[in-house]
């Protein structure tokens, strides 16, 4: 679907705008019809606060519907391929629509005893997300008593409504939805940035499956001519920055041994925060490294 912008929005006519806007809440048009009473809006924050204040003013029985509506994670809808385009997208993003039979089976057995006990599905904002935090988010919602899951999942439901609404609306100001990745290598043995490091960025899940994200060299400035996840959520996992530090010292014909001290410096951390800057810097000389969380 092509954006369409907030200025449009104003000016449509109901048809249009719950067109445009109908998918925002899954298969809940209705929503949307709510929301085009408030405009015109004066940005995007304030359309998705008309739509989150639809939902939440809607009945008990309304919010139910709109919960059930979404489809299972890695469920028989997705195995069939009968997901709509935003839910299908989402779902891929993650992976869900390559799990082995191992993981089919493990989200099979979550989404049974969690449909047994709440009487909805499990539903949680994938794009913030690797299988290995959805598989623990599933874990830690389960001791939730009802009143708190269905309050857990309208939460979710608003995350998913504003990475569509941001995807779908164009507006002078944007949601809070996503988050960035950046690096910056500094030879400190050389005092200055450090061009021309090789860089790759690694996912580690839990079963030790590891894969390559992103890769590239530093420039002059000794950073990635963009950042390494932008645009989007960095999903919540455990991630490794490998530098090839030993590569670039013997470029600068630094004296040391071969095979050098450093040779590829891996530094290994864990975003919790999808929407924040993590910056990770590598501080280095060819005997020695440091490393922290900037912003």
């Amino acid at each position: 679907m092509q954006p369409i912008s907030l200025e449009a929005l104003n000016a449509a006519d109901r048809d249009t705008f719950v067109t445009a806007l109908g998918e925002v809440m899954e298969h809940s048009p209705w929503v949307a019809e709510a929301a085009y009473a408030a405009r015109p809006f004066s940005g995007l924050a304030a359309l998705y606060q008309a739509m989150v204040d639809a939902v939440r003013n809607a009945s008990d029985a309304r919010k139910l519907d709109l919960i059930k509506k979404h489809p299972e994670l890695a469920g028989k809808v997705a195995r069939e391929g009968a997901l709509g385009a935003d839910s299908a997208a989402e779902q891929e993003s993650v992976g869900l629509d390559r799990l082995t039979d191992e993981e089919f089976a493990t989200f099979h057995r979550l989404n049974d005893a969690y449909g047994a006990k709440f009487g909805i599905p499990f539903i949680v904002c994938v794009r913030r997300h690797t299988k290995d935090s959805i598989l623990r988010e599933f874990a830690r919602r389960l001791e939730n008593d009802t009143a708190a899951e269905r309050d857990a999942a309208l939460n979710e439901i608003f995350r998913i409504a504003a990475l569509r609404l941001d995807q779908r609306v164009e507006a002078p100001d944007r949601l809070k939805v996503t988050g960035q990745l950046s690096t910056h290598v500094l030879d400190t043995h050389g005092g200055g940035p450090a061009a021309g490091v090789a860089i790759e960025l690694w996912e580690i899940a839990a079963s030790g499956f590891i894969r390559l994200l992103v890769s590239g060299l530093t420039n002059n400035d000794g950073r990635t001519d963009k950042p390494l996840i932008s645009g989007r959520p960095i999903p919540i996992a455990v991630y490794e920055l490998r530098f090839g530090v030993g590569d670039y010292f013997r470029r600068q014909r630094v004296v040391a041994s071969e095979p050098p001290f450093l040779g590829v410096v891996p530094v290994r951390f864990a975003v919790a925060e999808p929407e924040s800057h993590y910056h990770v810097p590598l501080l280095v000389t060819p005997w020695s490294y440091a490393t922290y969380r900037g912003s």
